[in-house]
């Protein structure tokens, strides 16, 4: 038990890499949702009328993924998309059925709360926010 202990704590400095990743891993997937809506890419049946609700989603999808992507000004970013797949998730996936599992909305909550963690957490180490802090210091 103590070994296991020790571990945890010295694996625990990697904390600040570990979030990084899972930001830059998350955006990186959120931003296929939008480059399949307004760039079509990957190939999509159909795209959205521009300014539409599918569009608008796509474009915050995009360029929201980016920013938090790059890590630039990312607790705001998170907050709106965390929003953005709460409420993607009670608009689109809840009426179908009460059980994510059924209703397709298992990535809508995981992003959501992704999203809302990297509001508190903030963006991690790797993160044009983490750089600009270091150059006001």
């Amino acid at each position: 038990m103590e070994t296991l202990v020790v571990l945890f704590e010295k694996i625990s400095k990697f904390q600040p890499y570990t979030l990084g990743l899972l930001r830059i891993v998350s955006s990186l997937i959120f931003m296929a949702h939008g480059t399949q809506k307004i760039l079509g890419f990957p190939a999509s049946d159909k795209a959205p009328a521009m300014f539409s609700l599918s569009w608008t989603a796509g474009m915050l999808e995009l360029f929201g993924g980016f920013l938090l992507l790059i890590g630039l000004f990312s607790r705001p970013v998170a907050f709106v998309l965390s929003g953005l797949m709460a409420f993607a998730y009670w608009l689109a996936h809840a009426p179908r059925s009460v059980y994510p599992v059924l209703n397709g909305g298992d990535a809508a909550i995981l992003y959501c709360f992704i999203f809302l963690y990297l509001v508190f957490a903030g963006p991690g180490r790797w993160s044009v926010d983490a750089l600009l802090k270091r150059e006001r210091a």
